[in-house]
């Protein structure tokens, strides 16, 4: 039985702690979990020990939760707690599991991940969220150089908080951004992780022309990347309502973490 620790008490948490309660992975259970809000720990902690057959710590930091040795950590909070956790968890020879990926368009931190995670014989999955397609845009970028695109549309009110943010969003269709996977980042620290993952396995953050666009009344998030070279041309098209599909996706990779056939 591998065990878990959740970084992240929120929504995409509380998903996969119904998948692990409904059998949907039986070769899990979790162990801690950590969160800035002390309120959705206990919350969480409870939800996952209402049947008395489990033991899970809520714990008050990140110092705490790698002290309990999980085998994996899952981190669904933000960039920043990924910064903060990344190399603690891998020099005590944990495997993260993570959606948080634009933390790692810093070349300098995710050649510092790449180096602990080797040298304590760990490893750090990123999850593809919304967006899917690794492997295709992975196959493309080896077989030579490639031209990648990543395209977002999404309703004003996801940009609420952001630099680029007016209420003149509301009313007309603007293009808020167009720049690299690096730029996008700096400017939505939190919104545009999938971007950074698509330039992580495909030709990297600062090659990745990526553009966004606010269109009124808009429900969800729609992302469209192409790749091509001389031989290959794919489109990713996903679109999604909610954030969900990204604690599927969690769920997905822990599944083929342990399966016998992976997809």
């Amino acid at each position: 039985m591998k065990t878990l620790a959740l970084v992240g008490c929120g929504k995409l948490a509380n998903i996969v702690v119904d998948a692990l309660l409904n059998g949907l992975l039986p070769d899990y259970t979790m162990i801690g979990a950590y969160s800035r809000t002390p309120e959705k720990v206990k919350n969480l902690v409870d939800k996952f020990q209402a049947d008395g057959h489990h033991i899970c710590v809520p714990c008050q930091t990140l110092d705490e939760l790698i002290e309990l040795k999980p085998d994996y950590i899952i981190e669904m909070a933000s960039p920043q707690a990924m910064r903060d956790l990344a190399l603690p968890a891998l020099q005590a020879g944990i495997s993260i599991v993570t959606l948080s990926i634009g933390a790692l368009s810093d070349t300098e931190f995710y050649q510092k991940v790449e180096v602990t995670a080797y040298q304590n014989k760990a490893r750090v999955h990123l999850v593809p969220g919304a967006i899917g397609g690794f492997d295709v845009m992975r196959t493309a970028a080896l077989m030579g150089e490639c031209d990648v695109s990543f395209q977002t549309k999404k309703g004003p009110n996801s940009l609420k908080g952001t630099p680029v943010y007016t209420e003149e969003l509301q009313k007309q269709t603007h293009q808020v951004f167009e720049g690299n996977a690096i730029d996008a980042i700096a400017l939505f620290p939190t919104r545009v992780n999938v971007a950074v993952a698509a330039s992580l396995a495909s030709v990297g953050p600062e090659k990745v022309d990526v553009s966004i666009q606010s269109i009124p009344n808009y429900v969800g998030d729609d992302h469209r990347i192409e790749i091509k070279n001389d031989q290959v041309q794919a489109v990713i098209d996903v679109y999604s309502k909610t954030s969900d599909i990204a604690g599927w996706s969690v769920v997905n990779t822990l599944r083929n973490i342990t399966s016998a056939i992976v997809f």
